[in-house]
């Protein structure tokens, strides 16, 4: 299936920012899935952007803008060809071993409600466990938009029963990981059955099954990734795989506007 986005991120703000830096994990990787056709990134001063991959093996880039400015845009847009691999994650270039996923992170850190979570979990074979975990987080978090934020934690989540695709991750991760299962947070595009452009950035979780590799879990809608899904980066939790970070010196009273449209595009285009 072939897959064009465009992701556009405005900054305005009502004093200038005097000087700027922005982390970029917007490129997706090529792996067994997905393959990237076309992708670029477009901002202030891109071409002299610091490329890297982090810890996590993301590609990234870090840009400074230096002169003054009162608003600027972040475009990334693109064609990647996907393909059903019925979750896995194979033919991607690891550079962290499995066991740092195990680390907790603020928004992950369990509490006894997770812990209770983990004990309902009854089955025994690791990919069914993951299955009966990423239905169990589902059962207990209705999706709700805008009772969660950016801060929100896997225990704060579970305990409001309410949140969005970013809660589902962190409440499945943090799960996963009492268990002794390495489990990582994904960010990326997600194309809804419909024939309107999908409109959001979507979040999930993948787990690592020994023997078998890294392994998709989307709690938020019950299912592993198809190849209705791109993978752009990952981290330990929402934080680190965030597709833009940054800092500034200056500028006050920010406003953000995000568009992101998904759309499958035929093979002759």
């Amino acid at each position: 299936m072939l897959i064009s986005i465009d992701h556009v991120t405005r900054y305005s703000f009502a004093v200038p920012v005097h000087y700027s830096v922005q982390c970029l994990r917007l490129t997706p990787p090529s792996f067994e899935a997905q393959r990237v056709v076309d992708w670029k990134v477009e901002m202030p001063n891109i071409d002299n952007a610091v490329c890297f991959r982090d810890s996590f093996g993301n590609t990234a880039q870090l840009v400074s803008i230096a002169e003054s400015c009162g608003e600027f845009s972040i475009v990334a847009k693109g064609t990647v060809e996907t393909n059903e691999k019925s979750g896995f994650v194979r033919g991607l270039s690891e550079v962290s071993p499995a066991r740092v996923y195990k680390r907790e992170t603020p928004k992950t850190a369990a509490n006894d409600a997770i812990r209770d979570l983990c004990a309902s979990v009854r089955a025994r074979d690791p990919i069914d466990r993951m299955h009966v975990l990423m239905n169990a987080v589902r059962d207990k978090v209705d999706y709700v938009i805008g009772v969660t934020n950016a801060h929100t934690s896997a225990a704060e989540a579970l305990s409001d029963g309410q949140g969005v695709c970013q809660d589902h991750a962190h409440i499945f991760i943090s799960a996963a990981r009492v268990m002794g299962v390495p489990a990582r947070y994904v960010n990326g595009y997600f194309l809804t059955e419909t024939d309107e452009p999908s409109e959001a950035h979507h979040a999930w979780a993948e787990a690592y099954i020994e023997g078998l590799g890294w392994l998709g879990f989307d709690p938020a809608n019950r299912i592993c990734p198809t190849d209705h899904y791109v993978r752009l980066a990952c981290g330990l939790d929402a934080g680190s795989a965030a597709p833009i970070r940054g800092t500034r010196r200056g500028g006050t009273d920010e406003m953000l506007d995000v568009l992101v449209e998904v759309q499958q595009q035929s093979a002759q285009q």
